[in-house]
């Protein structure tokens, strides 16, 4: 514990009160101050040492997608740090009758510290409406509507994943040592075949996004046309140059699975798909939509071959890669006929992806906590070196 917050107090960041929406944004410290942060979160509720930081606020939660593990990871966190959660039901508020976003965003933060956002169906609008919301607050805040301006935590968007990510990053780091392990280490991060259309793209940008900044070497793999959004493709080029990894393209689930060290197999739908699926969704064309799913469900038959199995897992460094997914996971033998991974394979790695998740909780509560504090680092030692934590220890 000392060790982690003697490492904390080191970093040079920008945090506080600052949004946390694409990993990209943050420097390298940032993004480090956020998993140590969690790690010592962790450490302290394994010790059933409150961590209660906040004495009341709400931390809203809105989600415009359906959830389990973010929702649940998103209350778990709020409530670990002593904010109450309120899920914002759009169907039940002013919005079905016209309010704009700006007066929504105001009248929810009076007493609120916390937004978190989940809004990944719309390509272009998801990560807008994320700023739209801070442009209110902003307003609110120095118009001397709200006492303070809360902080919001992407939780989602058509962009990037970052409390996926980030949780992924961190379950790698106790998976191979530390962060300077993962310099050299091959990722796969790749399309794979599902019986479903429609996934959104911010699952495999937010993977090559920030994989590349830890010198990791990693591959991007899909079917010719299954691209995902060109400015995160740069964004992980630019990374991976800066960081002495590497980012790759290539059409072939074995190419990318080759001497692998992790295997990331994940069904998304292409980048064009997604913007006609877009305008469509903002029409309300539900006979388009039918007509677009059929034609991508068609499509994607053409690719069955692309699924995590037993002889594909040989392929990886020793046939003993790593394998991670977001989940949930389309698992061939058990919800489908073919899916994204085999059900052998799954099971052998199950155990695994649910401590990858396990990370979740930690890591959105870090992003709260980074927000509200402005020095983290002394908020935690004053818990660790509490009457009750030293007896407790």
């Amino acid at each position: 514990m000392e060790n982690l917050i003697n490492k904390l107090k080191a970093l040079k960041t920008d945090l506080y009160n600052t949004d946390f929406l694409l990993t990209w944004e943050k420097n390298s410290d940032e993004l480090k101050q956020v998993l140590l942060v969690a790690e010592i979160l962790r450490n302290l509720r394994d010790k059933n040492i409150s961590t209660k930081v906040f004495d009341s606020g709400l931390a809203i939660s809105i989600f415009r997608d359906k959830s389990t593990r973010t929702r649940f990871s998103f209350a778990s966190a709020a409530n670990l740090l002593g904010l109450e959660v309120q899920d914002l039901d759009e169907t039940k508020s002013q919005i079905a009758h016209g309010e704009t976003v700006r007066e929504t965003a105001n009248m929810i933060s009076f007493l609120t510290d916390i937004i978190g956002i989940r809004d990944d169906m719309y390509l272009g609008a998801g990560n807008a409406y994320m700023r739209e919301v801070g442009q209110a607050l902003d307003e609110g805040y120095n118009k001397g509507v709200l006492p303070a301006r809360p902080g919001i935590v992407n939780l989602q968007c058509d962009i990037d994943h970052p409390t996926q990510s980030m949780a992924d990053l961190l379950h790698l780091k106790k998976y191979f040592g530390s962060l300077e392990n993962l310099q050299g280490k091959k990722i796969a991060m790749t399309w794979a075949y599902s019986p479903s259309y429609g996934k959104p793209l911010s699952v495999p940008q937010g993977i090559i996004g920030l994989m590349t900044r830890f010198g990791m070497e990693v591959e991007l793999a899909y079917p010719k046309g299954y691209d995902l959004i060109p400015e995160v493709i740069e964004v992980a080029k630019k990374n991976a140059n800066k960081s002495n990894g590497s980012f790759k393209i290539v059409n072939s689930m074995d190419d990318a699975f080759k001497n692998a060290d992790i295997v990331y197999p994940k069904s998304w739908a292409p980048y064009e798909v997604m913007k006609t699926r877009t305008a469509l969704l903002q029409n309300s064309d539900t006979k388009g939509l039918d007509e677009l799913e059929k034609k991508c469900l068609a499509q994607n038959a053409n690719f069955k071959s692309w699924e995590c199995n037993e002889e594909k897992m040989k392929l990886t460094k020793n046939g003993e890669a790593l394998y991670m997914h977001c989940l949930p996971a389309d698992i061939s033998g058990v919800s489908c006929k073919e899916g994204e991974v085999s059900s052998t394979i799954f099971e052998k790695y199950r155990i695994d992806t649910y401590k990858e998740a396990s990370w979740k909780p930690y890591i959105i509560a870090s992003m709260m906590l980074n927000n509200r504090f402005e020095n983290p680092a002394k908020v935690l030692e004053n818990i660790f070196s509490s009457e009750r934590a030293r007896k407790l220890i």
